[in-house]
């Protein structure tokens, strides 16, 4: 029996938007184009386009609900829940939580990302987006790498990112307000961390050695690796030569082109899309995109991104919107290896929204479907049963 039937919408199917009914089972998409009557639920998405769900592989906006404030902090559970909510909300039906492993203690420790693992894995049954663990390996963090090997080994570790930004903390100490936020987040005094600083920065002769060792461990268990902000042609070639083939963040056009060069999935920020820049002044993402320079883009720290950056694209003339939209959908499920999600056809998985993109730059989220569950729905007159048809029909 048909479980959801979703009727009179436009749906992108292939690079073309189509009338077309469609119809799920299960936790799949069962038939395109065909009759809706019999189903348990049905929506009708007239007025509205019917989109793949959102894949977003990097997102770190569930930090601020684990610590709103500095020093404030919320229990892992109730941050993920509503992390979870905020994700569905804006489209996303796959959430890669984009956690940072760091030396540093406080909110990027290693006892908080062994609770964020913990209780994403005893969530999932509980959560709408099909939630996942992305690792961000701080490079400087040799305490916590035969650990960290051992995750990878297990198979517990969906994405694995190799981060190093010793660099910009050292530059940070001399920048008043950049030092405190960083103060701040570890819950150490001002000089505490500068000593730990001192004491980090000096593991530098050890830290190639170590990445190989988890690079080595990544591959051998078939876990997808990111390298995060290359700046060189030359380090993106180093990274693919130990089987990173994504590249996250790359700070320069060269360097995005060898990226492009090498066949790796390139990924940047949609709020740098939103935004018109980089708020760090980097890589203007709009510009990479025209260029053919850009195969992911993903929320980072803002849910509402990737949606509004697929539209801002079409409206700004970048790309139609079946290429703005497989930079949030099918570019990010090919990049993580997911082959069961990312488009709308029969045997996929039933990840599905419905937008009133009526308003060209302000898309609007109508209704979610994860994995063949109604998991949101903003106008319940959409909605219709056949217990309810019945019940008039008896009338």
């Amino acid at each position: 029996m048909t479980d959801i039937s979703i009727s009179s919408g436009r749906c992108l199917i292939g690079s073309e938007l189509v009338d077309t009914p469609l119809t799920l089972s299960a936790d799949v998409i069962d038939r395109l184009d065909a009759p809706t009557r019999g189903a348990a639920l049905e929506l009708d998405a007239a007025g509205l386009t019917v989109l793949p769900g959102i894949v977003d592989i990097h997102g770190d906006a569930f930090e601020r609900q684990m610590m709103p404030r500095a020093g404030v902090d919320f229990p892992i559970d109730v941050a993920l829940v509503d992390s979870d909510r905020q994700a569905v909300s804006n489209g996303i039906t796959t959430v890669f939580h984009a956690t940072t492993w760091s030396w540093e203690p406080g909110l990027r420790s290693a006892g908080n990302a062994r609770q964020l693992l913990e209780a994403i894995e005893g969530l999932r049954p509980r959560l709408a987006a099909d939630t996942r663990f992305h690792l961000r390996h701080e490079t400087y963090n040799l305490d916590d790498e035969d650990e960290i090997r051992q995750l990878l080994t297990a198979r517990r570790i969906d994405l694995f990112a190799f981060n190093d930004h010793m660099d910009s903390t050292v530059a940070s100490l001399d920048k008043p307000h950049k030092r405190q936020r960083m103060v701040d987040r570890t819950g150490l005094s001002g000089d505490t961390f500068d000593r730990l600083v001192a004491r980090i920065v000096t593991r530098a002769d050890a830290v190639p050695a170590s990445i190989a060792r988890l690079a080595e461990t990544a591959r051998k268990a078939g876990v997808r690796m990111l390298s995060h902000d290359d700046e060189s042609p030359e380090m993106r070639r180093a990274f693919r030569a130990q089987g990173v083939g994504i590249a996250e963040f790359p700070v320069n056009e060269e360097t995005a082109r060898e990226a492009a060069a090498g066949g790796d999935a390139i990924v940047f920020g949609a709020p740098n899309v939103v935004r018109g820049g980089s708020h760090t002044g980097w890589t203007k993402a709009s510009d990479m995109i025209a260029k053919g320079l850009c195969s992911v883009l993903a929320s980072d720290y803002y849910y509402p991104a990737p949606l509004l950056a697929a539209y801002r694209l079409v409206a700004d003339g970048i790309l139609p919107l079946a290429q703005a939209w497989s930079l949030i959908s099918a570019g990010p499920a090919q990049a993580a290896g997911l082959s069961d999600r990312g488009a709308l056809a029969p045997g996929q998985r039933a990840d599905i929204i419905l937008v009133d993109d009526s308003a060209p730059l302000r898309p609007r989220i109508v209704a979610v479907i994860a994995a063949g569950r109604l998991v949101h729905l903003t106008e319940a007159d959409r909605l219709s049963t056949h217990a309810a048809q019945r019940a008039a029909a008896a009338e």
